[in-house]
């Protein structure tokens, strides 16, 4: 069986990216829940993995998709971080921790701009260590975490992928 080329890979991305966002929007609407702060920042993160994802699917397989790809890697390891964090705060007892701080964050303060301009897409409503609802015992959280790791090792098999056809 042969493996995946990678564009292949890299348009998996994407359609997985952008399926996560029209999700999110749709979960969204469909069950009033209220995006938070983190909720909002991990949305733009899918957008921005998604459009170079959808860049180094275009390019491939020239070796300039390899610079879409490699920019791709910290916006994924960004969404593990920020994700992880998120589900941290809602494995605290309630009560006993809140995501809103004194000074806002840069986090903060970019969805808050964001919101004024898109608030379809970036307006904040909610609370962090909140999880609204979840399935299979997972929190929204956790499965954005779930996905951010899966957007990561993706694109470290698609650079790995373009190096062995390139090889070749």
């Amino acid at each position: 069986m042969q493996s995946p080329t990678p564009r292949l890979i890299w348009s998996l991305i994407t359609a997985g990216c952008f399926g996560l966002v029209a999700a999110s929007l749709l979960l969204t609407a469909w069950l009033d829940l209220h995006p938070c702060h983190l909720c909002i920042f991990q949305r733009l993160l899918f957008m921005v993995l998604a459009l170079l994802g959808l860049i180094a699917a275009g390019l491939s397989p020239r070796p300039s998709a390899r610079w879409a790809g490699l920019a791709s890697l910290p916006f994924a390891a960004a969404g593990i971080a920020v994700a992880s964090y998120q589900s941290w705060l809602q494995a605290q007892p309630p009560g006993s921790i809140s995501c809103m701080a004194g000074e806002p964050s840069l986090i903060e303060r970019l969805v808050e701009w964001l919101g004024q301009h898109q608030p379809g897409l970036f307006l904040a409503t909610g609370f962090c260590e909140e999880a609204e609802w979840g399935i299979f015992g997972l929190s929204l959280a956790n499965l954005a975490l779930l996905a951010f790791v899966a957007c990561l090792t993706a694109a470290i098999w698609a650079l790995f992928r373009a190096r062995q056809v390139h090889a070749d």
